[in-house]
């Protein structure tokens, strides 16, 4: 009955509460649903049994998001600060390279880490994966429309610690009245009402629709075809647009997978993770860019004189660096008076835009940025590809001393704080289709 050993990984100034089952090979990281806390998890005879089974071929990797179960109580986390999590408990646990199964709201976060770090990615497992919690015209398959949210969201404080959804989430359930009992023990072990509030309000969110065809690993997509919380088409999706993705309908109504016929999903695993090949090296890699210019550069230049104009672009250059450095941007290219840059999360990268205008108006001088997350080719140290050019055209519609990002961008901060002002669709030169742009008003 005792549960694994709790160890503790840092990421950032967060302590990552973390357990290892197993000796694998492979190494196997479990990035769990809506709400965990590793102790009361483990008390479930039918988890445990999943784990145990798991940690038979595999080294598994148990772990608490931040600000939930036995982690640091701290606000929910972004998309990219999950990600930074689940390298810190992997740098931790000594584990290079690993498979990665997201599960339900868990699978978001795991197919960006898998797009955006293929090298540490062996493998990709999404069980009853999302893709989009809300409804909307053009995502029919979501869990509820925003008015179903927004009322459902309004009860979730008074009904928090109460079993609320048992029947839902376990509908066979040999001991409804036992499971019942445990089930609002985790709620309440696992974080706040606030907390859990604060969380399903990021990742109703989030949207990785323009994430999924970025992901180049071996994957494997398991789903039950009678899911009620996470509808089949989510998993449909994912096959259709993850290349050479194994995709395995199974029949059922329990979206949790160690719950019901949970036999079927660990033998799909098993073959799965002990025939995987060795992944290529990746030659694309999902990334965010950040293009910057100075604003009215030739004008500026007439009238200080070259000389004066080359000490202005130095310090422009230093500024601009010294906020990279701070902000884990990676300079890709200085051409003129502008920068481009790579970061592994779209919120770093607006960030470390605002502190670059702020830094450079120090200097008398005002500039633009244009943020955008897609897949890239890697060339050496270099990248490109048509996220490259969205990237350009939207700091090209940016105005003095503004931030403007793609939509893509806005849907993957869910959570951060950032906030936007639409600004409409547009056409960008060169790239086909509108696109949706937003400027940040608040960081």
């Amino acid at each position: 009955m005792s549960s694994p050993q709790v160890r503790y990984a840092t990421s950032g100034d967060v302590e990552i509460a973390y357990q290892v089952l197993g000796e694998g090979p492979p190494d196997l990281v479990w990035v769990g649903g809506a709400f965990t806390h590793l102790d009361v998890m483990w008390e479930h005879p039918g988890y445990r049994h999943f784990c145990e089974q798991l940690a038979s071929f595999s080294r598994l990797i148990l772990f608490d998001k931040r600000g939930m179960g036995l982690s640091e109580r701290t606000r929910v986390g972004t998309l990219e600060e999950r990600m930074d999590d689940v390298r810190a408990v992997m740098d931790a646990a000594g584990s290079e390279r690993a498979a990665l199964i997201g599960v339900s709201e868990g699978g978001p976060m795991s197919m960006l880490f898998a797009a955006s770090y293929p090298e540490r990615t062996q493998a990709l497992l999404l069980i009853g994966a999302e893709v989009k919690e809300e409804t909307t015209a053009d995502w029919p398959w979501g869990e509820a429309t925003r008015e179903e949210f927004e009322s459902y969201i309004g009860l979730l404080g008074e009904r928090w610690g109460k079993a609320l959804g048992t029947s839902l989430y376990f509908p066979d359930d040999p001991d409804p009245e036992g499971t019942g009992r445990w089930f609002g023990k985790l709620q309440t072990a696992s974080m706040t009402p606030r907390d859990a509030t604060a969380f399903q309000r990021m990742a109703f969110e989030i949207d990785v629709r323009d994430v999924v065809p970025a992901v180049h690993v071996p994957t494997l997509i398991v789903h039950r075809v009678d899911d009620p919380i996470c509808h089949v088409e989510n998993a449909r999706f994912l096959a259709a647009n993850i290349a050479d993705a194994r995709y395995v309908e199974l029949p059922g109504q329990t979206h949790i997978p160690w719950a019901g016929d949970r036999d079927e999903i660990l033998a799909e695993i098993r073959e799965f993770l002990t025939g995987v090949r060795e992944a290529p090296e990746p030659d694309r890699v999902l990334a965010t860019v950040l293009f910057t210019d100075i604003v009215g550069s030739t004008e500026r230049a007439t009238q200080v004189g070259d000389r004066r104009w080359r000490e202005l672009l130095d310090a422009h250059h230093a500024a601009v660096r010294r906020q990279l450095d701070r902000f884990r941007g990676r300079e890709i290219d200085t051409s003129g008076d502008g920068f481009l840059a790579s970061f592994d999360g779209p919120a770093r990268a607006i960030r470390c835009a605002g502190a670059a205008i702020d830094a450079v108006g120090e200097l008398g001088l005002e500039i633009r940025a244009g943020v955008h997350t897609g897949e890239c080719e890697v060339a050496g140290d270099k990248l490109a590809g048509i996220a490259v050019h969205i990237g350009a055209r939207v700091a090209g519609r940016a105005g003095p001393r503004e931030v403007l990002v793609s939509s893509t961008v806005r849907d993957l901060v869910a959570g951060s704080g950032l906030e936007f002002d639409d600004r409409g669709s547009a056409e960008l030169k060169g790239v086909p289709g509108e696109w949706r742009l937003y400027a940040v008003s608040a960081a």
